[in-house]
Protein backbone atom coordinates (compact mmCIF):
# COMPACT_ATOMS: atom_id res chain seq x y z
CA UNK A 1 0.00 0.00 0.00
CA UNK A 2 1.05 3.24 -0.43
CA UNK A 3 2.51 5.15 2.80
CA UNK A 4 3.51 8.32 1.45
CA UNK A 5 4.30 10.52 -1.83
CA UNK A 6 6.25 13.47 -1.96
CA UNK A 7 8.40 15.47 -4.35
CA UNK A 8 11.96 14.80 -4.69
CA UNK A 9 14.06 16.69 -7.18
CA UNK A 10 11.10 17.64 -9.20
CA UNK A 11 9.79 14.00 -9.32
CA UNK A 12 7.15 11.75 -7.35
CA UNK A 13 8.88 10.18 -4.99
CA UNK A 14 6.86 6.94 -3.20
CA UNK A 15 6.72 4.49 -0.46
CA UNK A 16 5.04 1.38 -0.53
CA UNK A 17 5.37 -1.40 2.00
CA UNK A 18 3.56 -3.99 3.25
CA UNK A 19 2.39 -5.30 6.69
CA UNK A 20 4.91 -8.32 6.57
CA UNK A 21 8.10 -5.80 6.60
CA UNK A 22 8.45 -5.31 2.91
CA UNK A 23 9.17 -1.89 1.73
CA UNK A 24 9.96 -0.59 -1.62
CA UNK A 25 10.91 3.16 -2.93
CA UNK A 26 9.62 4.30 -6.30
CA UNK A 27 11.13 7.48 -7.68
CA UNK A 28 9.08 8.58 -11.03
CA UNK A 29 7.85 5.36 -11.40
CA UNK A 30 10.96 3.58 -10.83
CA UNK A 31 12.18 1.27 -7.88
CA UNK A 32 15.11 2.73 -6.71
CA UNK A 33 15.51 1.11 -2.99
CA UNK A 34 13.80 -1.54 -1.25
CA UNK A 35 13.76 -3.59 2.25
CA UNK A 36 12.34 -7.09 2.44
CA UNK A 37 10.06 -8.67 4.31
CA UNK A 38 11.10 -9.43 8.36
CA UNK A 39 9.95 -10.76 11.42
CA UNK A 40 9.64 -7.61 12.64
CA UNK A 41 7.45 -5.05 10.80
CA UNK A 42 7.71 -2.48 12.93
CA UNK A 43 11.43 -0.87 13.25
CA UNK A 44 13.34 2.17 11.92
CA UNK A 45 14.59 1.56 8.14
CA UNK A 46 16.80 3.13 5.65
CA UNK A 47 16.20 3.17 1.71
CA UNK A 48 19.24 4.90 0.32
CA UNK A 49 19.07 5.32 -3.50
CA UNK A 50 20.96 7.08 -5.84
CA UNK A 51 19.92 10.27 -8.03
CA UNK A 52 21.49 11.72 -10.94
CA UNK A 53 22.06 15.25 -11.62
CA UNK A 54 23.38 15.31 -15.28
CA UNK A 55 26.52 13.35 -14.95
CA UNK A 56 26.59 13.77 -11.20
CA UNK A 57 25.65 10.95 -8.94
CA UNK A 58 23.64 12.07 -5.65
CA UNK A 59 23.05 9.62 -2.62
CA UNK A 60 20.22 9.82 -0.87
CA UNK A 61 18.51 8.27 1.62
CA UNK A 62 14.97 8.09 3.43
CA UNK A 63 14.49 6.76 6.85
CA UNK A 64 11.35 5.48 8.00
CA UNK A 65 10.05 4.79 11.17
CA UNK A 66 6.94 3.07 10.64
CA UNK A 67 4.39 1.40 13.50
CA UNK A 68 1.09 -0.22 12.02
CA UNK A 69 -1.32 -0.61 14.96
CA UNK A 70 -1.94 2.18 15.49
CA UNK A 71 -0.34 3.51 12.44
CA UNK A 72 1.88 6.40 12.61
CA UNK A 73 4.90 7.27 10.08
CA UNK A 74 7.75 9.80 10.31
CA UNK A 75 10.16 9.95 7.75
CA UNK A 76 13.00 11.77 6.83
CA UNK A 77 14.68 12.65 3.22
CA UNK A 78 18.43 13.26 2.69
CA UNK A 79 20.20 14.28 -0.46
CA UNK A 80 23.88 13.96 1.04
CA UNK A 81 23.98 15.80 4.05
CA UNK A 82 21.45 17.71 3.59
CA UNK A 83 17.68 17.30 5.14
CA UNK A 84 15.07 17.93 2.22
CA UNK A 85 12.12 17.32 3.82
CA UNK A 86 10.58 15.93 7.65
CA UNK A 87 6.99 14.83 8.54
CA UNK A 88 4.72 12.54 10.19
CA UNK A 89 1.52 10.54 8.73
CA UNK A 90 -1.60 9.09 10.77
CA UNK A 91 -4.21 6.76 9.26
CA UNK A 92 -6.30 10.32 8.74
CA UNK A 93 -3.98 11.15 6.21
CA UNK A 94 -3.61 7.71 4.51
CA UNK A 95 -7.85 7.71 4.72
CA UNK A 96 -7.85 11.06 2.67
CA UNK A 97 -4.62 10.28 0.12
CA UNK A 98 -5.30 9.84 -3.26
CA UNK A 99 -3.63 6.84 -5.00
CA UNK A 100 -2.06 7.48 -7.92
CA UNK A 101 -1.06 3.71 -9.10
CA UNK A 102 -2.20 0.91 -7.66
CA UNK A 103 -0.85 -2.75 -8.33
CA UNK A 104 -3.81 -4.95 -9.44
CA UNK A 105 -4.74 -7.98 -7.90
CA UNK A 106 -6.82 -10.93 -9.31
CA UNK A 107 -10.33 -10.49 -8.36
CA UNK A 108 -12.37 -13.22 -7.93
CA UNK A 109 -15.36 -13.72 -11.30
CA UNK A 110 -18.78 -12.86 -9.82
CA UNK A 111 -22.13 -11.69 -10.73
CA UNK A 112 -22.42 -8.69 -8.74
CA UNK A 113 -18.28 -7.70 -9.47
CA UNK A 114 -19.11 -8.54 -13.51
CA UNK A 115 -22.91 -6.08 -13.05
CA UNK A 116 -19.77 -3.22 -11.74
CA UNK A 117 -17.94 -3.92 -14.41
CA UNK A 118 -20.86 -3.54 -16.81
CA UNK A 119 -22.48 -0.54 -15.12
CA UNK A 120 -18.47 1.19 -15.14
CA UNK A 121 -19.12 1.59 -19.07
CA UNK A 122 -22.78 3.66 -18.68
CA UNK A 123 -21.17 5.79 -15.76
CA UNK A 124 -22.37 8.91 -17.08
CA UNK A 125 -26.10 7.37 -18.59
CA UNK A 126 -28.65 8.35 -16.15
CA UNK A 127 -31.04 6.12 -18.11
CA UNK A 128 -29.74 3.68 -17.58
CA UNK A 129 -30.47 3.41 -13.92
CA UNK A 130 -34.11 4.30 -14.66
CA UNK A 131 -34.22 1.21 -17.12
CA UNK A 132 -32.69 -1.15 -14.05
CA UNK A 133 -35.13 0.26 -11.75
CA UNK A 134 -38.20 -0.85 -13.85
CA UNK A 135 -36.76 -3.95 -14.90
CA UNK A 136 -36.65 -4.67 -11.26
CA UNK A 137 -39.82 -3.55 -10.26
CA UNK A 138 -41.36 -5.75 -12.86
CA UNK A 139 -39.15 -8.88 -12.11
CA UNK A 140 -40.13 -8.58 -8.38
CA UNK A 141 -43.75 -7.72 -10.08
CA UNK A 142 -43.87 -11.32 -11.86
CA UNK A 143 -42.33 -12.97 -8.35
CA UNK A 144 -44.48 -11.23 -5.78
CA UNK A 145 -47.29 -8.64 -6.27
CA UNK A 146 -46.45 -4.66 -7.13
CA UNK A 147 -47.25 -3.47 -3.92
CA UNK A 148 -44.69 -5.91 -2.44
CA UNK A 149 -42.32 -5.25 -5.02
CA UNK A 150 -42.44 -1.33 -4.26
CA UNK A 151 -41.89 -2.16 -1.22
CA UNK A 152 -38.58 -4.20 -1.80
CA UNK A 153 -37.25 -1.83 -3.95
CA UNK A 154 -37.24 1.20 -1.23
CA UNK A 155 -36.02 -1.48 1.25
CA UNK A 156 -33.47 -1.69 -1.11
CA UNK A 157 -32.71 1.90 -2.15
CA UNK A 158 -32.77 2.78 1.68
CA UNK A 159 -29.81 0.15 1.73
CA UNK A 160 -28.14 1.58 -0.72
CA UNK A 161 -28.56 4.91 0.73
CA UNK A 162 -26.74 4.12 3.65
CA UNK A 163 -23.85 2.85 1.34
CA UNK A 164 -24.11 6.38 -0.29
CA UNK A 165 -24.07 8.45 2.72
CA UNK A 166 -20.85 6.70 4.16
CA UNK A 167 -18.68 7.16 0.98
CA UNK A 168 -19.61 10.73 1.31
CA UNK A 169 -18.48 10.96 4.82
CA UNK A 170 -15.44 9.97 3.83
CA UNK A 171 -15.72 12.45 0.80
CA UNK A 172 -15.91 9.86 -1.99
CA UNK A 173 -17.23 11.17 -5.30
CA UNK A 174 -20.37 8.73 -5.94
CA UNK A 175 -21.71 7.41 -8.79
CA UNK A 176 -25.19 6.48 -7.01
CA UNK A 177 -27.35 4.01 -6.69
CA UNK A 178 -28.45 0.99 -9.38
CA UNK A 179 -30.79 -1.61 -9.25
CA UNK A 180 -30.08 -4.59 -10.97
CA UNK A 181 -33.06 -7.32 -11.39
CA UNK A 182 -32.79 -10.51 -9.14
CA UNK A 183 -29.12 -8.92 -7.77
CA UNK A 184 -30.57 -6.17 -5.49
CA UNK A 185 -28.62 -3.15 -5.56
CA UNK A 186 -25.45 -1.38 -5.91
CA UNK A 187 -23.93 1.67 -4.79
CA UNK A 188 -20.89 2.73 -6.70
CA UNK A 189 -17.96 5.55 -6.28
CA UNK A 190 -15.60 6.96 -8.58
CA UNK A 191 -12.72 6.77 -5.77
CA UNK A 192 -11.49 4.14 -3.98
CA UNK A 193 -10.61 3.07 -0.60
CA UNK A 194 -7.69 3.22 1.62
CA UNK A 195 -7.84 1.77 4.70
CA UNK A 196 -10.01 -1.21 5.96
CA UNK A 197 -12.14 1.29 8.27
CA UNK A 198 -13.69 2.56 5.04
CA UNK A 199 -14.34 -0.75 3.61
CA UNK A 200 -16.21 -1.31 7.51
CA UNK A 201 -17.91 1.43 7.55
CA UNK A 202 -19.21 1.64 3.89
CA UNK A 203 -19.59 -1.82 4.33
CA UNK A 204 -22.37 -2.04 7.25
CA UNK A 205 -23.57 1.49 6.81
CA UNK A 206 -26.60 -0.68 4.30
CA UNK A 207 -27.50 -3.22 6.46
CA UNK A 208 -27.24 -0.70 9.66
CA UNK A 209 -29.31 1.73 7.98
CA UNK A 210 -32.05 -1.57 6.85
CA UNK A 211 -32.10 -2.38 10.62
CA UNK A 212 -33.30 1.55 11.56
CA UNK A 213 -35.75 0.76 8.81
CA UNK A 214 -37.01 -2.19 10.31
CA UNK A 215 -37.11 -0.84 13.57
CA UNK A 216 -39.36 2.27 12.13
CA UNK A 217 -42.07 -0.09 10.04
CA UNK A 218 -42.21 -1.92 13.30
CA UNK A 219 -43.14 1.30 15.12
CA UNK A 220 -45.46 2.58 12.79
CA UNK A 221 -46.90 -1.12 12.75
CA UNK A 222 -47.53 -0.75 16.47
CA UNK A 223 -48.91 2.61 16.44
CA UNK A 224 -51.32 1.77 13.34
CA UNK A 225 -52.22 -1.91 13.28
CA UNK A 226 -51.24 -1.81 9.94
CA UNK A 227 -50.10 -5.79 9.34
CA UNK A 228 -47.88 -5.07 5.92
CA UNK A 229 -45.64 -2.52 7.86
CA UNK A 230 -44.82 -5.36 9.81
CA UNK A 231 -44.54 -7.80 6.98
CA UNK A 232 -41.94 -5.05 5.08
CA UNK A 233 -39.87 -4.59 8.61
CA UNK A 234 -39.67 -8.58 8.60
CA UNK A 235 -38.55 -9.61 5.35
CA UNK A 236 -36.50 -6.65 5.23
CA UNK A 237 -34.15 -7.69 7.92
CA UNK A 238 -34.00 -10.80 6.32
CA UNK A 239 -32.74 -9.58 3.18
CA UNK A 240 -30.09 -7.12 5.17
CA UNK A 241 -28.74 -10.62 7.26
CA UNK A 242 -28.40 -11.85 4.16
CA UNK A 243 -26.03 -9.50 2.99
CA UNK A 244 -24.09 -9.14 6.44
CA UNK A 245 -23.10 -13.13 5.90
CA UNK A 246 -19.44 -13.60 6.05
CA UNK A 247 -19.41 -14.17 2.55
CA UNK A 248 -17.70 -12.27 -0.51
CA UNK A 249 -18.84 -9.68 -1.97
CA UNK A 250 -21.51 -9.90 0.25
CA UNK A 251 -21.27 -6.69 2.97
CA UNK A 252 -20.47 -9.41 5.92
CA UNK A 253 -17.39 -10.34 3.62
CA UNK A 254 -15.92 -6.82 3.64
CA UNK A 255 -16.46 -6.50 7.30
CA UNK A 256 -14.75 -9.60 8.66
CA UNK A 257 -12.68 -9.81 5.83
CA UNK A 258 -11.12 -6.72 7.08
CA UNK A 259 -11.58 -7.29 11.27
CA UNK A 260 -9.68 -10.61 10.98
CA UNK A 261 -7.12 -9.21 8.06
CA UNK A 262 -6.16 -6.70 10.44
CA UNK A 263 -5.45 -9.01 13.23
CA UNK A 264 -1.54 -9.63 13.15
CA UNK A 265 -1.69 -11.61 16.91
CA UNK A 266 -2.73 -15.72 17.02
CA UNK A 267 -4.60 -14.94 19.83
CA UNK A 268 -6.93 -12.20 17.94
CA UNK A 269 -7.68 -14.92 14.97
CA UNK A 270 -8.14 -17.64 18.26
CA UNK A 271 -10.85 -14.44 18.82
CA UNK A 272 -12.90 -14.45 15.92
CA UNK A 273 -12.45 -18.03 14.81
CA UNK A 274 -14.20 -18.08 18.52
CA UNK A 275 -16.75 -15.37 17.81
CA UNK A 276 -18.03 -17.33 14.77
CA UNK A 277 -18.76 -20.69 16.35
CA UNK A 278 -20.98 -18.44 18.89
CA UNK A 279 -22.85 -17.01 16.34
CA UNK A 280 -23.05 -20.55 14.68
CA UNK A 281 -23.92 -22.03 18.37
CA UNK A 282 -26.48 -19.31 18.52
CA UNK A 283 -27.68 -19.65 15.30
CA UNK A 284 -28.88 -23.80 15.78
CA UNK A 285 -30.40 -22.93 18.90
CA UNK A 286 -32.70 -19.89 17.68
CA UNK A 287 -33.93 -22.03 14.80
CA UNK A 288 -31.65 -20.96 11.78
CA UNK A 289 -30.21 -23.34 11.19
CA UNK A 290 -29.65 -22.46 7.20
CA UNK A 291 -27.85 -19.03 8.78
CA UNK A 292 -25.37 -21.08 11.45
CA UNK A 293 -24.45 -23.26 8.04
CA UNK A 294 -23.87 -20.34 5.76
CA UNK A 295 -21.79 -18.95 8.60
CA UNK A 296 -19.52 -21.57 8.55
CA UNK A 297 -19.20 -21.35 5.08
CA UNK A 298 -18.35 -17.70 5.30
CA UNK A 299 -15.86 -18.28 7.83
CA UNK A 300 -14.23 -20.29 6.54
CA UNK A 301 -13.21 -19.01 3.40
CA UNK A 302 -12.12 -15.76 4.97
CA UNK A 303 -10.11 -17.64 7.66
CA UNK A 304 -8.82 -19.71 4.29
CA UNK A 305 -7.22 -16.06 2.57
CA UNK A 306 -5.94 -15.09 6.26
CA UNK A 307 -2.55 -15.99 5.10
CA UNK A 308 -2.54 -13.45 2.72
CA UNK A 309 -3.45 -10.49 4.63
CA UNK A 310 0.19 -8.67 4.52
CA UNK A 311 -0.36 -8.19 0.93
CA UNK A 312 -3.31 -5.99 1.22
CA UNK A 313 -3.09 -2.76 -0.19
CA UNK A 314 -5.67 -1.24 2.69
CA UNK A 315 -4.40 0.26 5.76
CA UNK A 316 -4.89 -2.78 8.45
CA UNK A 317 -7.79 -1.72 11.97
CA UNK A 318 -6.06 -0.57 14.55
CA UNK A 319 -7.17 -2.95 17.88
CA UNK A 320 -9.70 -0.03 19.07
CA UNK A 321 -11.40 -0.23 15.65
CA UNK A 322 -10.97 -3.64 15.32
CA UNK A 323 -13.35 -4.02 18.54
CA UNK A 324 -15.52 -1.33 17.34
CA UNK A 325 -16.03 -3.01 14.05
CA UNK A 326 -17.11 -6.02 15.61
CA UNK A 327 -19.27 -4.96 17.63
CA UNK A 328 -21.11 -2.87 15.74
CA UNK A 329 -21.50 -5.98 13.40
CA UNK A 330 -22.61 -8.20 16.12
CA UNK A 331 -25.15 -5.43 17.15
CA UNK A 332 -26.58 -5.17 13.84
CA UNK A 333 -26.73 -8.89 13.29
CA UNK A 334 -28.23 -9.29 16.74
CA UNK A 335 -30.82 -6.62 15.95
CA UNK A 336 -31.74 -8.19 12.45
CA UNK A 337 -32.28 -11.56 13.97
CA UNK A 338 -34.41 -10.79 16.72
CA UNK A 339 -36.75 -8.86 14.63
CA UNK A 340 -37.27 -12.08 12.12
CA UNK A 341 -37.59 -14.66 15.34
CA UNK A 342 -40.16 -11.83 16.79
CA UNK A 343 -42.28 -12.26 13.45
CA UNK A 344 -41.93 -15.90 13.47
CA UNK A 345 -43.05 -15.86 17.20
CA UNK A 346 -46.24 -13.87 16.33
CA UNK A 347 -48.75 -16.76 15.21
CA UNK A 348 -48.84 -14.80 11.56
CA UNK A 349 -48.06 -16.83 8.49
CA UNK A 350 -46.34 -14.53 6.77
CA UNK A 351 -44.36 -13.22 9.12
CA UNK A 352 -43.44 -16.19 9.88
CA UNK A 353 -41.60 -17.15 6.46
CA UNK A 354 -38.22 -15.95 6.99
CA UNK A 355 -38.05 -17.41 10.08
CA UNK A 356 -39.26 -20.47 8.15
CA UNK A 357 -36.48 -19.83 5.50
CA UNK A 358 -33.31 -19.64 8.01
CA UNK A 359 -34.68 -22.68 9.72
CA UNK A 360 -34.48 -24.59 6.45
Amino acid sequence: MQLLSIMCAGRPLRLQATMSGWQGLYWDNHLVAQRDASQDPEKNSELPFTLMRGEEAVECCLKVSLQWQPFSLSYQLMMGDQLLEQGERVEKDIESQSVAERPKTPNRISLIGLGSLALKLFKSAKVIKVLFAAGSLAAYSWLFSWQFALALIACLVFHEYGHIRAMKYFGMRTKGIYLVPFMGGLALSDDKINTRWQDVVISIMGPFFGLLLSIVLLLLYAITGIEMLAGIAVFNALLNLFNLLPVLPLDGGHILKSITFSMNSLVGLIACVLGAIIGVLLSYSFGMALLGFLLIIGSIEILVEWRGRHASQLLPLNRYAQSVSAAWYVVTVTGLCAIIWMGGQSGNEALALPLKILGS
